[in-house]
């Protein structure tokens, strides 16, 4: 939801929201996100006209829609809590990329516990001594974000929570990684 907010400050931009709990059509029906969210089966009526086109998918993709995703798309954006469980998801998703041949994605840790747990930057330091394209940039957990989707709207744009513009620049920082 952040990077197509991200994108959509330079281009019109498009969100498939290809995840089976629909979690990015619950957040979009307030009306108040300033991109455009539509379930995955309306894709084809409507991807011509943007520029940028962000999917969320499923927390564990199967193998061949993986397959689709990076043969069709320019980066995949792994997200990955700094825990055992989800390291170990990740770790089957980074297997399948490498048997595919996936050249283009990145790994976001993200949800990471405040200071002064260490998780983020043990699960950060693991996954880079392991090759994984890990960004540098993280996604700690705030409330600001909990508050955003109820209200409907990015986190930067979220009044009355101090932490939303801190919240909000941990976005930028990993789009600025990226190269968004």
């Amino acid at each position: 939801m952040h990077f197509a907010a991200w994108l959509q400050r330079s281009a019109p931009t498009l969100l498939i929201d290809g995840d089976p709990n629909r979690s990015a059509t619950t957040w979009a029906a307030p009306g108040k996100l300033p991109f455009t969210v539509i379930d995955e089966r309306a894709a084809p009526h409507h991807i011509r006209t943007y520029k940028h086109i962000v999917i969320d998918t499923g927390a564990r993709p199967a193998d061949d829609d993986l397959t689709t995703l990076v043969n069709g798309g320019d980066l995949l954006i792994i997200p990955s809590k700094p825990d055992v469980l989800s390291l170990d998801a990740l770790r089957l998703t980074a297997a399948t990329l490498r048997t595919i041949g996936a050249k283009h994605y990145r790994v976001l840790l993200t949800i990471t516990p405040p200071r002064p747990s260490g998780d983020a930057a043990e699960a950060h330091a693991a996954l880079t001594h392991a090759g994984y394209p890990v960004l540098r940039s993280i996604i700690r957990r705030f409330k600001a974000y909990e508050d955003a989707v109820a209200a409907g709207i990015p986190v930067y744009a979220l009044a009355g929570n101090r932490r939303a513009p801190e919240a909000w620049r941990d976005y930028e920082d990993a789009a600025q990684e990226l190269g968004l």
